[in-house]
């Protein structure tokens, strides 16, 4: 008789952190860098302070509003951490609290004066000299007081609608006749510089010029005080998909909706602010004590971006030109070659912005559109700039009469109206223009070309981790693959007709396509590793994504480590895995990096055994979103120096000597930046930056 298969222990219980908590301690990470100041430039340092608050803003409209949407239909089951959503709010909102003045404290007693030193200035309207001040008064007349509109609030003006994420100035009057007290609002306006340039490297909160010029706004008034103040809303879109009504009409009446009618979610107050007129905002925003968070001024440090672009080269980070790809230039020169020419000899694996996305990506489309034989494109459109050179090539190409598809997929979270813009733009301009498939959003970032050629009809691909968009190219760490190799095309052109035609198509030969696929065969290739652990042959499992979510899979490798299976996680954001746990997960290394680009590619390693390591990139991160509502793509690397190239850069960043944050159970993230002797560990980007350069000459 055979054996009978092993019964696997139940893991425990409480084997997930939780989802927000995990997302907060990320953004912790970037005000890490902000804090920094023996490896970060001083002017990073303050555009960190505007990324957290920018994060932060987006965790409140779209997290916090969620769990407080589920918290008011009384959805009370807990989440995969087991923290009921009444539990984990007040956690959230204390972190987020905690979060929000330890920010504070860096800007004002660390990077503010910093700058100062260095001759920046941010300023109050008492340190302006009076030739300042005249020229300030001078600017408030001509190009302020016209464009702003005082509200008052009386029996006959409700109280205004405030929008969320503008700054204000709440101000309580007094009729000097009557003695009446009056409260009013003024907005400041978003349409002009969040901190105005004074003179030389001096600079004045937009929101302290027109205080000081309360008095113009309430002529025969007397102004008793004033305060700022800033709301937060539910900005996440809704959109009720039906056969029946057509997708871009339902989303144009969402947007609508979204800008006139959300509930508040934080209120910010200046520090000292009146409790009068703090129980008045409350009371006015239905907003709870718990949900207002009271700051120095100036609030709303998102500002910090202009202030951050000063140019002063000795405090950001030096420059940097990306190069053309080796295998994309020509022969003695740095010129970009014919693209078709060279994909034809070999596949091409980019790493953005390492590798010039507009040498490679840009001109791959480029070329194409221009290009007589190139007889369709087809490409999938999920984020890209106001001024997309792709965009425009698209349409070049449909007007010589090619065949161009765009997928857009208009449901991307806060670029919805530019998307939209842009999917008309196309139809007009004759492009084919399809807006993804009903329930799932179209994240993969494909793109197909077709040419005549003298053999026959040749496609050629490229399959990315990132937008097609230039601009974020240059901020953003991205992979590509550039190929003809008709196995991979082949796979994509199917799945362009699946997502253009509805076809059932869900099986390919070189992709994993969610969600069909993905969430499966990396479990698979995770079981195979564990098999061949247990067999004794190599095995290994390496991961890099911007977020780890999903429990299936997190399962799968907590399997794994027990099985004694090196699993090494390389997250950016979140991570719900709990790693070095004695009988879980003390195999499971997991390290985070963060620095001046975003680190955004996906890629999935596993030993398989001895053989080919199976590696591949894609669009895909390991959440529920991706696997199960997104039409996502990996594809299989199959070339020896494309793996030896991943190898690498994995190898690089679990390095004990490459500064990145690791994850520890007991000690939660810990930031590690110098050795033992204080000495300062590798910076990753700075070390592929020196990289390219060398192999470019």
């Amino acid at each position: 008789m055979s054996a009978e298969p092993a019964v696997e222990e139940p893991l425990p219980t409480n084997r997930y952190l939780d989802r927000e908590l995990s997302w907060l301690d990320f953004n912790n990470r970037v005000l890490d860098l902000a804090k920094d100041s023996q490896r970060i430039p001083l002017l990073e340092r303050a555009r960190f302070l505007a990324i957290f608050s920018s994060n932060l803003d987006e965790f409140f409209m779209v997290r916090v509003a969620g769990l407080k949407r589920r918290i008011a239909a009384g959805v009370a089951s807990p989440g995969s951490s087991g923290l009921l959503p009444r539990d984990l709010q007040e956690v959230m909102l204390r972190r987020a609290r905690e979060m929000m003045a330890d920010q504070a404290q860096a800007f004002t007693t660390d990077v503010r004066p910093a700058l100062a030193a260095y001759g920046i200035h941010i300023l109050s309207w008492d340190q302006l000299a009076p030739a300042e001040a005249e020229a300030m008064g001078t600017l408030f007349t001509e190009r302020i007081f016209p464009i702003l509109t005082p509200l008052a609030v009386d029996p006959s003006h409700p109280f205004p609608y405030i929008s969320g994420l503008s700054v204000n100035l709440a101000v309580l009057l007094k009729h000097p006749q009557t003695g009446s007290r009056q409260f009013a609002r003024v907005k400041v306006p978003t349409i002009l510089s969040r901190f105005v340039k004074v003179g030389e490297g001096r600079f004045l909160p937009l929101e302290d010029i027109i205080a000081h010029h309360l008095d113009r706004l309430f002529t025969g008034m007397q102004v008793l005080q004033y305060t700022t103040f800033r709301v937060t809303r539910n900005e996440d879109v809704e959109v009720e998909e039906d056969d029946a009504e057509n997708l871009l009409f339902a989303l144009e009446k969402e947007l609508l909706r979204r800008k006139v009618g959300q509930a508040p979610v934080r209120l910010e107050v200046e520090e000292g602010i009146d409790e009068t007129m703090l129980g008045l905002l409350m009371r006015e925003l239905d907003i709870s004590e718990k949900e207002v968070f009271q700051l120095p001024a100036p609030l709303d440090l998102r500002g910090l971006f202009s202030i951050a672009d000063v140019d002063r080269e000795e405090l950001q980070y030096p420059s940097f030109l990306p190069k053309t790809h080796p295998d994309l230039a020509e022969r003695e020169s740095a010129r970009p070659a014919d693209m078709f020419a060279a994909l034809r000899r070999h596949e091409v694996l980019l790493q953005h912005p390492y590798d010039s996305f507009a040498t490679s990506v840009q001109r791959f489309i480029e070329q194409a559109a221009a290009d007589p034989q190139v007889l369709a494109i087809k490409q999938t459109l999920y984020r890209t700039s106001g001024d997309s050179p792709i965009i425009d090539a698209l349409i070049e190409a449909a007007q010589a009469g090619k065949q161009v598809l765009a997928l857009v997929e208009i449901k991307a979270r806060f670029d919805e109206q530019a998307n939209i813009a842009w999917a008309r733009k196309l139809e007009r301009n004759g492009v084919h223009v399809v807006y993804g498939m009903l329930g799932l959003k179209t994240h993969c970032k494909l793109a197909l070309v077709v040419r005549d050629e003298p053999n026959g009809l040749r496609r050629y691909c490229h399959i990315g981790t990132g937008n097609y968009n230039p601009k974020t190219a240059r901020q953003y760490e991205d992979m590509g693959l550039l190929t003809a190799n008709p196995v991979v095309t082949e796979d994509v052109a199917r799945l362009f007709n699946h997502l253009s035609g509805m076809t059932q198509e869900t099986s390919y030969r070189r992709l994993l396509v969610a969600p069909h696929s993905i969430r499966a065969g990396l479990i698979d290739f995770i079981q195979h590793e564990i098999e061949n652990h247990r067999a004794g042959l190599p095995a290994r499992i390496r991961i890099k994504v911007n977020s780890l979510v999903d429990e299936a899979i997190s399962d799968a490798l907590y399997r794994a480590s027990q099985a004694g299976v090196p699993v090494d996680l390389w997250i950016r954001g979140i991570c719900t895995i709990r790693a070095q746990v004695p009988g879980l997960s003390e195999n499971i290394r997991v390290r985070s990096i963060l620095g001046r680009f975003l680190e955004h590619s996906r890629i999935f390693w596993f030993e398989n055994g001895g053989e080919t390591p199976r590696v591949g990139i894609g669009s895909a991160d390991l959440m529920h979103r991706n696997l199960d509502r997104r039409v996502e793509a990996l594809v299989v690397l199959t070339k020896p120096d494309h793996i030896a190239q991943i190898d690498s850069l994995f190898e690089l960043a679990f390095s004990p000597e490459t500064a990145s944050w690791w994850l520890d159970d007991e000690r939660g993230w810990t930031m590690r930046t110098a050795d033992e002797d204080g000495r300062p560990l590798r910076d990753i980007q700075d070390f592929l930056i020196s990289n390219v350069s060398t192999r470019r000459k």
